[in-house]
């Protein structure tokens, strides 16, 4: 971690709320801003912990009040949590009860038979861990990560349960999880008396399967949604329209969601024509892209990630547009399906 950090006080924008549309989660009290930041990447143990800093202050003096974490966000694992734990030290403790912050636990954590999953003792450690790596007192909202199928989902909902219960956590969520698997969740946990806030999948113009019935469940049980991955790792922003950078990502090896044989010359196609029809509607690729999720009735803020506070506020002024008529949904469907 680079260590070097100024000394100046951080003092917040006194207009941060005046632009930042805020929509209700679900059937709860709880209002979530139309753009939230997650700290999946740039927030690790190898990056710059000004840098870091700077998107944390960007993101909240423009409205942006909930940062999503994880257990493993890194690398190294645990590493967002303790880089957000020292920004809040630092910056955040007088605006605490502004934010709404969250981590999950389901994925690989640590060795052995106890690091990951779903069970009882995985996520109660891990979420204390999770805790202590933040220096919070609590949690605005835990989540499982994942489905697991080798533990009834009982014990892990039973186990989000007492995340509220013992005052770990004021909310419970969910994310990865299917239709059938999130309909048990909410039965569960409602008989439980703790009910399910907010799922957390993956959505974008290329990944539409939360419309194949998660939608119809979240809307009729009254569950917000935080969608991720909004942008499909890059592919729908100007990056990758003529072809595939020598310096980005999809070209390194190591990065598995997105590389040269996900970008194919049929999806550059389709990216070209988005991008077109982005030009018409006086926005970029990416920001038509945030908007268009957003159109969801379904979603309730969408997670945007950023190494530099240019690409916030790029993705900000997706939301002087969110507006889509049914011609350019149509169109948009037709170009996504041909």
């Amino acid at each position: 971690m680079i260590q070097n950090e100024t000394n100046s006080p951080y003092i917040a924008n006194p207009t941060r709320y005046t632009n930042m549309p805020y929509q209700r989660c679900g059937n709860s009290g709880v209002k979530l801003p139309k753009l939230s930041l997650g700290l999946w990447q740039n927030f690790g143990s190898s990056d710059s912990y000004e840098n870091g800093r700077e998107l944390i202050h960007t993101a909240f003096d423009h409205g942006i009040t909930h940062f999503d974490l994880a257990n493993n966000y890194g690398p190294t694992y645990g590493a967002a949590e303790s880089t957000f734990g020292r920004i809040l030290k630092q910056d955040l403790l007088p605006y605490r009860d502004e934010l709404f912050i969250s981590s999950k636990a389901g994925y690989d954590m640590w060795p052995g038979p106890y690091g990951d999953g779903g069970s009882r003792k995985y996520l109660v450690a891990s979420c204390d861990q999770s805790l202590k790596r933040t220096g919070l007192d609590y949690f605005d909202v835990f989540y499982h990560h994942r489905m697991d199928s080798e533990t009834p989902l009982e014990e892990t909902m039973q186990a989000l349960d007492y995340m509220v219960r013992s005052g770990r956590a004021l909310y419970v969520g969910i994310s990865n999880y299917r239709p059938a698997e999130t309909k048990q969740a909410v039965q569960i946990l409602k008989e439980l008396g703790t009910p399910l806030l907010i799922h957390q999948p993956r959505y974008n113009m290329f990944d539409r399967w939360i419309e194949a019935g998660l939608t119809d469940v979240l809307n009729s049980e009254g569950i917000g949604s935080i969608v991720f991955s909004p942008l499909a790792q890059g592919l729908l922003t100007n990056k990758y329209l003529q072809g595939i950078p020598q310096d980005s990502r999809a070209a390194r090896s190591e990065i598995i969601h997105l590389n040269k044989e996900h970008i194919t010359p049929e999806k550059l196609v389709i990216v070209n024509k988005l991008n077109n029809l982005a030009k018409k509607r006086g926005q970029s690729l990416a920001q038509m892209a945030i908007a268009w999720t957003l159109h969801n009735d379904a979603v309730t803020t969408c997670l945007i990630g950023a190494s530099k506070k240019e690409q916030i506020l790029d993705s900000l002024q997706a939301l002087e547009n969110l507006t889509f008529v049914n011609s350019e949904i149509l169109q948009i469907n037709n170009i996504l399906n041909n």
